[in-house]
C-alpha cells in the first residue's frame, strides 16, 4: 500500500490539471504562433511561468485505485498487477481465470 500522502499528492495534481488545463493550452498556443510579435509571446511565457508545475499533465502518475500503487499498472483497469491477480483468483474479473497447464 502507498502511502496515503503520495495518493492525496497525486490526486491533487489530476485536479489542478482539469482546472488550468484551458489556461495552459492557451498561453502554449499564443507561445507557439510564430505570427504574432515577440513581446506577446514573452509576456505568455511568462505568465505560463507563474501557473502551478503541479498542473502538468506530464506529473500526473498512474496509480493503482485500490493500493495506490505507482508500478505494474495496467491502465485499461486502472489497478496493479498485483491486485490484478488478486481479484482474478478470487473471481471478481469477469471472464479472467488463471491458467494451469
Amino acid at each position: 500500500m502507498a502511502k496515503t500522502a503520495w495518493i492525496e499528492r497525486n490526486l491533487k495534481r489530476v485536479r489542478m490539471s482539469k482546472n488550468l488545463e484551458a489556461t495552459r493550452t492557451k498561453l502554449k498556443k499564443i507561445i507557439m504562433n510564430k505570427t504574432l510579435p515577440l513581446n506577446e509571446r514573452f509576456l505568455a511565457s511568462l505568465k505560463l511561468s507563474k501557473v502551478p508545475r503541479n498542473s502538468a499533465k506530464t506529473r500526473i502518475r498512474n496509480r493503482c485505485e485500490i493500493t495506490g500503487r505507482s508500478r505494474g499498472y495496467y491502465r485499461k483497469l486502472k489497478m496493479s498487477r498485483i491486485a490484478l491477480r488478486k481479484f482474478a483468483s478470487s473471481g471478481k474479473i469477469p471472464g479472467m481465470t488463471k491458467a494451469s497447464w
